[in-house]
């Protein structure tokens, strides 16, 4: 570590260049972690803050919640199921809210209206206000970035194309669908926004797009052999079915890996040269007794510091960008994914330098001696 020191003291400058460009991609890996985890958030926080762990839908509905219709019906068998602790029926759909009695495309806002029983273990925790009541069907609640849109505690809205209107009694936090805000209505007032049209529940009883389960070690073999035309799967893999979801995480993680990749052979290649312009100086420290493994280490040391050092300014400088971004950017910097990134960039620098590690190796003192002018 001395000896590592001492030269990144010496030649600043040098050094300096790698720690600048190291800290841009350092930058970028958070500002695209942020950014995809953001997406992540906004498409579908609904589903992965709820108290369910499991999620029936119909059979060859591939996951979907527009895909699938059931019966409110199947609620009560599936409750008799083995190590289902609770069940509650959710529909989804979507809509336009209509602020005021105005009709401008400025004044509406898309929202996806969830349908839930009122006191369920789907409900979330309200925030301001109150929560759902079946006695009152038509009040509602909805997340707080409607606030952001001109939205109040106790307005009422139309939705566009509707002759329904809803009055927000409650605000809810981290509840988005599709990217868009989340309205939670009770189910019945789901049922006449959702199957207006006549026909349009396809004459299932009670209609509701999936089943929630409460419960460990349940099997999904046996909640579709009692609960005919089902398909059961996990809250993760009901996620992962959403519309799009799959492919814009996918997208957002090609592009880190292609960076993570750029950054390795970038950081292998500059230590490689300057590895290489210090051949002689390495046949002399070696011909008067250093060890390859002592130099070896000099140079790990030295990509250490640099890359740790890169590392914490990049993340400041993240932190930094994060703050001054606007509010309706989807962006969330997640703690434990920077962490994450932070101790895999750490590790691709130290690997890098192994090709250098491996050059002084084979440093031949007599033959680098030789070189010295």
């Amino acid at each position: 570590m001395f000896l590592a020191m001492k030269e990144l003291m010496h030649s600043k400058m040098r050094f300096l260049m790698i720690v600048i460009i190291f800290v841009l991609i350092a930058w970028l890996v958070f500002i695209l972690s942020g950014l995809g985890n953001g997406l992540s958030t906004l498409a579908a926080s609904t589903f992965k803050n709820m108290k369910a762990d499991y999620v029936v839908f119909e059979q060859g509905s591939q996951s979907s919640m527009s895909k699938s219709l059931l019966s409110e019906h199947l609620v009560a068998e599936a409750e008799r199921l083995q190590n289902v602790r609770a069940a509650s029926p959710m529909g989804s759909t979507m809509a336009t809210a209509l602020k005021g009695q105005s009709t401008k495309n400025e004044d509406k806002v898309d929202i996806a209206i969830i349908g839930i029983n009122p006191g369920s273990f789907l409900e979330p925790a309200i925030v301001e206000g109150k929560g759902l009541s079946s006695g009152h069907p038509t009040d509602v609640i909805a997340n707080v970035t409607m606030k952001d849109d001109g939205f109040r505690l106790g307005d009422t809205f139309q939705l566009d194309g509707s002759t329904e209107s809803l009055t927000i009694i409650g605000f809810v936090e981290n509840q988005t669908y599709n990217h868009v805000a989340v309205v939670f209505t009770p189910m019945a007032e789901w049922r006449k926004i959702t199957f207006a049209a006549p026909g349009s529940d396809k004459g299932v009883a009670d209609p509701v797009n999936a089943i929630m389960l409460q419960g460990k070690d349940i099997d999904p073999s046996t909640i579709n052999s009692k609960l005919s035309s089902t398909d059961t799967v996990t809250r993760a893999a009901a996620v992962q079915g959403m519309p799009g979801y799959k492919e814009e995480n996918g997208s957002i993680m090609m592009m880190l890996a292609f960076l993570l990749a750029i950054s390795a052979f970038v950081l292998g290649v500059f230590f490689y040269v300057i590895t290489m312009q210090k051949t002689s100086q390495f046949g002399i420290m070696k011909a008067i007794g250093a060890s390859s493994g002592f130099l070896s280490k000099a140079i790990i040391s030295q990509v250490f510091v640099l890359s740790l050092t890169s590392i914490v300014v990049g993340i400041l400088l993240t932190y930094g960008t994060a703050a001054i971004m606007p509010k309706g950017m989807p962006f969330k910097l997640d703690t434990g994914l920077v962490v994450n990134y932070s101790v895999i960039l750490l590790i691709i620098a130290v690997l890098s330098s192994l090709v250098s590690v491996r050059k002084i190796m084979k440093i031949d003192p007599l033959k680098a001696l030789g070189r010295v002018e």
